[in-house]
């Protein structure tokens, strides 16, 4: 058995407040190997970021940190990395110990070029000279595949794509040849395909450079491709350690469980989602300590998660398409106009090209597609938030593109939008109360303000947030409650169609399947009708009825969810579903095996 390179023991870090000591992390331990991949998973809160931090020396100076991070020198020699003083710690970090940060965007400077960044980290942590790091520094662009590395070197983080900044990232964690490699969300940002081709990438070079892999993430289907080991933290404690095809074969806590359930399965059809609530409570004991109480098997087994028959989803597809459609869209195109070449000729970009579809009153339609195929552009152009080139919308046999200012400002209270950023998305200056009534002064929906107060409470409710959400403001909330409260605000103008644009991407595995199975009890309860956008295949399957896959700004191919997904016709659509995490046990085991000989 290899001695670990990182050994975490008891490590406890607590934030000074206004209330008090807030303690984000207690007490967790566990190791990594060097050649091993260890996932630290949970929801937001849970203090996985805060234990990466606390590995790297980055927690502020506020945080109260005990315990003990060891760490073994190549030649031997352990030492606790937060006895070290902070010019000690400095050399480690970066040199020994790299990490990878989870907005790529947030973590280059954006007025440097890449290659530059790349050579001052290089030039900070090995003894060489600049010519010789730029050596380096263009010999990591190649080791991480990035597409014309000496191009790469003089470009800017705006000239390149979402993948791309995540390799440059890469390529500068590991200029300083670190043991140690520290992922935090690496993946999130990323479509699926490119998520595929990181993970990849990282595993390639874990193995080549025999080097360790902290990666921390909260989608378990990554924990199923990249992790030997996993360690399930909840609000800062670590409740189940594991080796991967262990903990995914026979998870032991209620809240694992509960995650492994919650995220949609593109091998079954649910009626509903699990959640954690399911599989666990939290109770106060009489010393007001907390204690999670697993519900008995029977709960957890209950009838809510049955799969829904293929001919219960035949016989509501023909329901569907028997109808007039809601929304008919033909021939649509969105041009942007471009300048190239070295004298700016003008050219145009097709970001939507020629593309027509149908949409059926209560019917959910999935577009899937990488970022840049058109998603939000033809979103975008249906509500004419951004206007049409050419082509034709009709919405309940009205024509769209010919409505005049007064017109379009009725018809946007049948059409609406749930943007995916639920920071950002909402007034931070304005009460939740506020936000909800002003759309139904705007639109005089209800007689008086005390009859559209009620209305807002009762869609807050309906949402599952109580009354008392109307007199706080939108920081008040955690990001699940606030994509609740989008979507109570979408609901306020009693709209028939809604576009919800990558709207729980953002959100933990848990609170993702809780607003999943929310829009489609709204869908039941209300009969709304929605286009459902995303870029992850297996949540599109579990809530539409069909699935429309976007590339390049064209329409690859349309048809039911089980069809698309069971017998793709186009390579696209292939590409996207291979590049699904694969979490079915087989072969997580296969992968296990391979790698407890290479690890241990």
């Amino acid at each position: 058995m290899k001695t670990p390179i990182l050994d975490i023991r008891n490590l406890s870090v607590e934030f000074p407040s206004e209330s008090g000591l807030v303690q984000a992390v207690q007490n967790v331990s566990f190791s990594l190997l060097p050649g091993e991949t260890v996932s630290v998973v949970g929801e937001s809160g849970s203090g996985k970021s805060v234990t990466s931090l606390a590995a790297m020396g980055l927690l502020p100076k506020s945080a109260r940190v005990s315990g003990e991070i060891w760490y073994q020198n190549p030649d031997g020699r352990q030492v606790d990395l937060l006895k070290l003083s902070p010019d000690d710690r400095r050399r480690y970090r970066g040199g020994k110990l790299s990490m990878i940060f989870q907005e790529p965007m947030s973590s280059l400077n954006p007025v440097l070029t890449c290659g530059d960044q790349v050579i001052e980290a290089i030039l900070l942590h090995r003894e060489m000279s600049r010519e010789q790091a730029a050596q380096e520094a263009l010999s990591l662009f190649q080791e991480v595949k990035l597409p014309t590395p000496k191009e790469m070197l003089d470009r800017y983080p705006h000239q390149l794509s979402g993948g791309q900044i995540q390799r440059v990232m890469i390529a500068m964690a590991l200029s300083g040849n670190p043991a140690v490699l520290i992922a935090d969300e690496p993946t999130t940002a990323l479509d699926v395909t490119i998520q595929a081709t990181i993970l990849q990438l990282l595993k390639e070079i874990r193995d080549r450079r025999d080097m360790a892999i902290l990666f921390i993430t909260h989608d378990m289907g990554v924990v199923a491709e990249i992790a030997d080991r996993v360690v399930v933290m909840f609000r800062g404690k670590a409740v189940e350690t594991a080796r991967a095809y262990e903990l995914f074969s026979a998870p032991k806590h209620p809240y694992t469980k509960g995650l492994l359930s919650c995220r949609p399965r593109p091998d079954r059809t649910l009626k509903r989602l699990p959640t954690v609530s399911d599989f666990m409570q939290i109770n106060t004991n009489s010393a007001g300590e907390q204690e999670i109480i697993a519900k008995p098997l029977e709960v957890q087994d209950d009838a809510r998660w049955e799969e829904i028959s293929s001919n219960e989803r035949y016989q509501r597809f023909e329901e569907l398409t028997h109808q007039q459609p809601l929304l008919a869209v033909r021939n649509l195109i969105k041009s942007f106009p471009v300048r190239t070449g070295l004298f700016g000729r003008k050219s145009e970009f097709r970001a939507v090209d020629d593309v027509s579809f149908d949409i059926f009153p209560g019917e959910t339609l999935g577009l899937v597609g990488e970022s840049g195929c058109g998603k939000s552009t033809l979103s975008r152009a249906l509500l004419r938030l951004i206007e049409p080139t050419s082509g034709q919308i009709f919405f309940d046999g009205k024509e769209v593109l010919g409505l005049n200012a007064s017109q379009l400002r009725h018809l946007r209270r049948e059409m609406q939008i749930v943007f995916q950023n639920p920071y950002s998305s909402m007034d931070p200056r304005q009460t939740i109360g506020s936000a909800l009534i002003e759309p139904m002064q705007i639109h005089n929906i209800g007689a008086s303000n005390q009859e559209r107060h009620r209305r807002a409470v009762g869609l807050l409710d309906r949402v599952g947030l109580p009354a008392s959400a109307m007199n706080r403001r939108p920081h008040e909330f955690s990001g699940g409650q606030r994509q609740r409260i989008s979507i109570a605000r979408t609901l306020v103008l009693q709209p028939r169609f809604i576009i919800c644009d990558e709207s729980v991407s953002a959100l933990d595995v848990s609170v993702q399947a809780q607003v999943l199975n929310l829009l489609k009890d709204l869908q039941h309860e209300f009969g709304l009708t929605y286009m459902f956008i995303s870029h992850d295949l297996s949540v599109v399957k579990f809530v539409s009825d069909r699935i429309m896959v976007m590339n390049k700004g064209k329409i690859e191919e349309i048809g039911q969810s089980d069809v698309i997904y069971s017998n793709p016709t186009r390579d696209y659509t292939k590409q996207l579903i291979r590049a699904i995490p694969k979490t079915q046990l087989d072969d997580i085991r296969d992968r296990q095996v391979h790698r407890l000989s290479v690890v241990e």
